[in-house]
């Protein structure tokens, strides 16, 4: 069994996640194929990901999801926003987004009969499901408000906790749109604002694929996905696999069971690589690289003292979130934060060389001009970002 230690490891790392000099790109279809998906949650963590990787201006992220639309923004897993490339949508999509979308449509039944006095509350949403999505065909582009306008049954009121003193009646469109977003009908268009916004119109799919999401077995959608993470973070645990998916341990081992792999040591535990992906990786030459909060290369498996060391305390929230992280040789050494002057704040924890402190300086600096006048406040804020950008 061949043994890939954290050292080769965090050469793979490097090298695939364009954390390398050699990686870095203003392809910004070729850093998100190189990392599977990017985080979405934080609309400024796409565009952070894509400048850490040597993307120098925040238009050419946009081009790519707006006007290129070789990019799509989707629910995934862990019920999760990501951008991904268009040729992936098909194997998010099935794998995971349609069972997103049956549960979050039984949800909403179930509010809209307890909260209203509609009766067939799941027909009665497939309905206006379809009429929205006709209505966003016609208009190409809309606001929530713009689509309610349009379909009137989307301003059907709801008391999602009768008698509950914290109640407050809404309308349906909001669910609406989530279940058609989660369904692969429609998709987050351009912000309502600068490259931070959450407020998003929004547009039909097919502007993206013109036939709509093409359909395949979810079976086949699993183990192509999983094929994909490991092509992008093996070696890694059939653990690192269930958490980055989400899924039960029994959906994984059904993943994995028809994909060629090869079982590794790491560093003596066990893991798992495609099968054609035994070679050895020579590590790269050591480069420096700043990672904003939820960046897809920390987030990417369970266990990650390899790469992290002993700095989660001042790097993760409590709910497991990462936030901004200095990165020197393919492992973590600090933080970092944007000031409110825009100036980025680098603090390490752990003496990496006047080398490194000096690469890292640079980068720094790179980060800030990309941001401009932007301040990119993470939304999920960790002890060390909070410290540096006061």
């Amino acid at each position: 069994m061949r043994d890939i230690g954290a050292a080769e490891r965090r050469a793979r790392l490097a090298r695939r996640h364009r954390l390398d000099a050699a990686g870095r790109t203003e392809d910004v279809l070729a850093i998100v194929r190189s990392l599977v998906v990017l985080h979405a949650t934080d609309p400024a963590s796409v565009y952070l990901s894509a400048a850490a990787r040597g993307v120098t201006a925040p238009g050419a992220v946009g081009a790519a999801l707006y006007d290129d639309r070789t990019l799509l923004r989707l629910l995934a897993m862990r019920r999760t926003m990501f951008v991904a490339p268009l040729e992936l949508v098909p194997a998010l999509q099935a794998s995971c987004a349609d069972d997103l979308a049956a549960v979050q449509r039984r949800t909403y039944a179930r509010m809209i009969e307890r909260g209203s006095e509609l009766t067939g509350a799941e027909s009665w949403l497939a309905e206006v499901e379809a009429e929205t999505h006709d209505a966003l065909l016609e208009l190409g582009e809309a606001t929530g408000a713009q689509l309610s306008a349009a379909v009137p049954r989307l301003r059907t009121r709801v008391d999602p906790a009768p008698g509950k003193p914290y109640s407050r009646p809404t309308n349906v469109t909001t669910w609406v749109l989530v279940v058609l977003g989660a369904a692969g009908h429609i998709v987050r268009g351009r912000p309502n604002g600068g490259w931070t916004s959450s407020q998003y119109r929004w547009a039909p799919v097919e502007k993206w694929l013109p036939g709509g999401v093409p359909r395949v077995p979810a079976a086949r959608a699993r183990a192509d996905l999983v094929a994909a993470y490991l092509r992008a973070f093996g070696p890694a645990s059939p653990a690192d696999v269930k958490w980055w998916t989400g899924w039960t341990a029994a959906r994984v081992a059904a993943a994995l069971e028809p994909l060629d792999t090869a079982e590794v040591a790491m560093d003596g535990a066990p893991g798992l690589v495609l099968a054609d992906d035994l070679g050895p990786v020579a590590p790269p030459a050591p480069a420096a690289a700043l990672l904003p909060a939820l960046d897809p290369t920390p987030m990417g498996w369970q266990e990650r003292g390899w790469f992290l060391g002993p700095h989660r305390e001042a790097l993760f929230d409590r709910n497991g979130n990462v936030g901004p992280t200095v990165w020197w040789d393919g492992r973590v050494v600090g933080g970092w934060a944007q000031r409110p002057d825009g100036e980025v704040r680098v603090r390490l924890l752990e003496d990496a060389g006047a080398e490194a402190a000096a690469a890292i300086d640079a980068e720094a600096a790179r980060i800030a001009a990309f941001c401009g006048d932007v301040r990119a406040v993470p939304r999920f804020r960790t002890p060390l970002e909070r410290e540096l950008s006061g």
